[in-house]
């Protein structure tokens, strides 16, 4: 997080992060190329510049299956969350990716055209009515243009600029970009001499991405009835045992109405706070408490949960909730107290 807006955070993981992924690029190109040198029959080997059209096509294709498997899997089990936390770099990766790859496609077919090659790329093929000759470049192009402004609008600065829920649902057509290569694959795969192993890995590709959101969708529904027919049983909310909940961690509550409730043990104190982060909503309740603050799974936004706040110099609040221990269990008041409201936290009597 930061007080104005600075390109990178640099920090070891991060680091370590983009190291993994620049290699594991590296090594996907290299590898595919050359399983296509090695796999095409005699006398007809592709070029190099097809080579690598086909290789950073594949790449980006895998690099975003790869980024909306992410965030399912987040819900299914925290050991995938320090993916998750710089998600952002994968999207950029990917959006570079297939930039060079749409380059190259209007350079190496289009580039020798007596007209504009953009003008080529749209105007070459119009059988838009045929499934087997559909100019399938148009859907390619498209989703490019999908991921270019989800890239250039990734920086915190356009996240203040334009506000969490406009910003989200700018990057939620992330899911349209994807729809779009899966077609453009498909229609491809179909005009080309590769068979249809593509399409067929670009479909499977598509319904793990969706049995994936389907399988963590489910289980967020079960655990949101169970909390909501728990909750409409009494006025303030039952969290259980206070000695249940990880030191410095969370358990998350579902009201009946409004947001979900992380409530936090800090020691003998505990206390309960919005779950959504003020930066892109990210689920407070699964990060931890260090140094004093709620640090953010997501992208490390930090905020005291004692009142809310987060430490200066920044001004991001989120509302707090009255707590009360009885009988060792921990009992949150529904009811959201003003965003940077402090409250006293309740504390365990055993711990004294």
């Amino acid at each position: 997080m930061a007080a104005g807006f600075t390109i990178v955070g640099w920090n070891p993981f991060k680091r370590a992060y983009d190291g993994v992924l620049l290699a594991g690029l590296g090594a996907f190109l290299v590898l595919h190329a050359g399983a296509g040198v090695m796999m095409a029959p005699a006398g007809q080997q592709a070029s190099e510049v097809q080579l690598a059209i086909r290789a950073t096509g594949a790449a980006a294709f895998s690099l975003l299956t790869i980024i909306l498997c992410i965030g399912p899997l987040a819900r299914l089990t925290p050991r995938v969350l320090p993916v998750l936390y710089n998600r952002r770099h994968l999207g950029v990766a990917c959006f570079l990716t297939a930039l060079v790859h749409g380059g190259l496609v209007v350079l190496w077919y289009h580039g020798f055209s007596k007209v504009n090659a953009f003008v080529s790329l749209l105007t070459s093929n119009p059988r838009f009515d045929s499934f087997g000759g559909f100019p399938f470049e148009s859907l390619g192009l498209a989703a490019l243009l999908i991921l270019f402004v989800m890239a250039a609008t990734s920086h915190d600065f356009w996240n203040g600029l334009l506000g969490p829920r406009l910003w989200k649902a700018v990057h939620m057509s992330v899911y349209a970009a994807y729809g779009l290569l899966v077609a453009h694959v498909m229609l491809g795969a179909a005009q080309g001499e590769a068979g249809l192993a593509p399409a067929a890995l670009a479909g499977g590709s598509a319904l793990l991405v969706s049995g994936l959101h389907i399988a963590a969708g489910q289980r967020e529904r079960a655990r949101d009835r169970a909390a909501v027919a728990e909750a409409e049983a009494g006025a303030w909310l039952d969290a259980g045992l206070a000695a249940d909940i990880p030191d410095g961690r969370a358990v998350i509550l579902v009201p009946p109405a409004g947001e979900r409730i992380a409530v936090f043990r800090e020691g003998a104190k505990v206390y309960a706070v919005a779950n959504a982060c003020r930066h892109q909503g990210g689920p407070l309740g699964e990060g931890r408490i260090l140094d004093g603050c709620i640090v953010c799974p997501w992208h490390g936004f930090q905020y005291r949960p004692e009142d809310g706040c987060s430490p200066p110099p920044y001004a991001e609040k989120i509302p707090t909730y009255r707590t009360r221990i009885t009988g060792g269990r921990v009992f949150v008041d529904p009811a959201p107290q003003p965003p940077g409201t402090p409250l006293a936290p309740s504390v365990l009597e055993a711990a004294g």
